[in-house]
């Protein structure tokens, strides 16, 4: 049945073009391209004006127009100017809102990529920097629910898989470009993979008191590893092989990648890249078995703590880049490796400084005394499937 009342509207229709120029000018504001295309879509169509106001007796919760007693604002209007007051509009808000950066999901775009920004140029203020999308999680190929009782509960998650461990499987697998299923297998599956078996087990195994006895993060030898000076250069003299050499190229480039990903809303690409770099390292332990050296021989000494080195600094690297992810597996990683916290910054991402004939602050130093393992393996209990069937259950009896 339709009804008709007065309302309030703001001339959206006005700032079509306007909208289109921002956008037309600043083609990176909305992130991923996906969604920024979408909005230009929608842009090429005429915008039917807005209403901004409901009338005061039947919506009496909401802010009253000023001036106007009998009209309440509505809540697509005084929610997102909420950004503003909460940044101290209007006398402190130019502290923080030139740089104001959204992060949304796809069921709010419309909102915050044209309602917003229109609004914001119809007050004269400063449009937002970015504006940052991502898509939505289903459950076994289900939309979340309440009614269909599927909801993941993540602080249920966090006793399960730990804070760390949840934030880490969402961030990898979740890709802001397309809607991402959960299960929890797949949970234990990533975690125990990336976190439990690679980067857990690369930690225990060149920080295990048989293959480094001292305790210390060993020394480097540039006669086992010489420094290559360009891609096709044979390097004949020392040990180290081709792979070694790409390993190391990967893992210097490794923080500059991280950043732009990081930089792109892509987390999961970082993620993807440090991982491999974490199963390369692992590799290049393997590929040198260093349990197999004589320790009693000068050269084979020197090899294997020059193998130790690599992947110490290795995982010093890891440790930095993950803290954003898993700072308390982070803090575990680099407390074992003595690196101090003043140490863990940016500035500290100086990768294999004895390769570069450079000191390194760290060769000698007596390792951490924390030697528990870095994330335990997780078992499968059955508790958060069997609540899930159980109210989907419940829901399809009552039908």
């Amino acid at each position: 049945e339709w009804t008709k009342e007065d309302n309030y509207m703001f001339r959206l229709s006005s700032f079509r073009p306007l909208l289109l120029e921002w956008l037309k000018n600043n083609q990176q504001v909305i992130y991923p391209e996906k969604f920024y295309h979408i909005v230009v879509h929608w842009l090429q169509d005429e915008m039917p004006d807005l209403s901004v106001s409901r009338q005061r007796n039947r919506l009496k919760w909401g802010i009253p127009v000023p001036g106007d007693s009998t009209q309440t604002i509505y809540v697509r209007l005084d929610a997102l100017v909420n950004y503003l007051t909460v940044a101290g509009y209007p006398q402190d808000h130019s502290y923080w809102w030139p740089a104001a950066h959204h992060v949304v999901g796809k069921d709010i775009l419309k909102f915050h990529a044209i309602y917003w920004p229109a609004f914001l140029m119809a007050a004269g203020l400063h449009l937002p920097k970015q504006i940052y999308v991502h898509s939505h999680w289903t459950v076994n190929g289900q939309k979340m629910s309440k009614s269909l009782g599927n909801v993941v509960d993540p602080l249920e998650r966090f006793s399960a898989y730990t804070a760390d461990g949840f934030r880490y499987f969402l961030l990898r697998q979740g890709v802001p470009d397309t809607d991402c299923d959960y299960y929890d297998d797949k949970v234990l599956k990533v975690l125990n993979a990336e976190l439990t078996d690679s980067l857990g087990g690369l930690l225990n195994r060149c920080t295990g008191t048989n293959i480094n006895p001292d305790q210390i993060y060993s020394r480097f030898s540039n006669h086992c590893f010489p420094k290559r000076h360009h891609e096709h250069q044979v390097v004949c003299l020392g040990r180290a092989t081709t792979e070694d050499y790409k390993l190391i190229e990967l893992v210097e480039r490794l923080p500059l990648d991280v950043k732009r990903h990081f930089d792109e809303f892509r987390i999961y690409k970082a993620l993807e890249a440090i991982n491999l770099c974490v199963r390369l390292t692992n590799a290049f332990f393997h590929r040198h078995a260093p349990w197999k050296l004589d320790r009693e021989n000068a050269a084979d000494r020197s090899w294997l703590e020059t193998i130790l080195h690599v992947t110490l600094e290795c995982l010093r690297v890891y440790g930095i880049l993950l803290q954003p992810v898993v700072p308390t597996i982070a803090d575990k990683l680099l407390s074992r490796l003595a690196v101090n916290l003043h140490e863990r910054d940016w500035r500290w991402l100086n990768f294999l400084a004895r390769y570069h004939n450079n000191e390194c602050l760290f060769e000698g130093r007596k390792l951490g005394t924390d030697t528990g393992l870095l994330f335990n393996r997780l078992e499968r209990t059955n508790t958060a499937d069997r609540k899930t069937q159980r109210n989907a259950r419940k829901r399809s009896s009552h039908k």
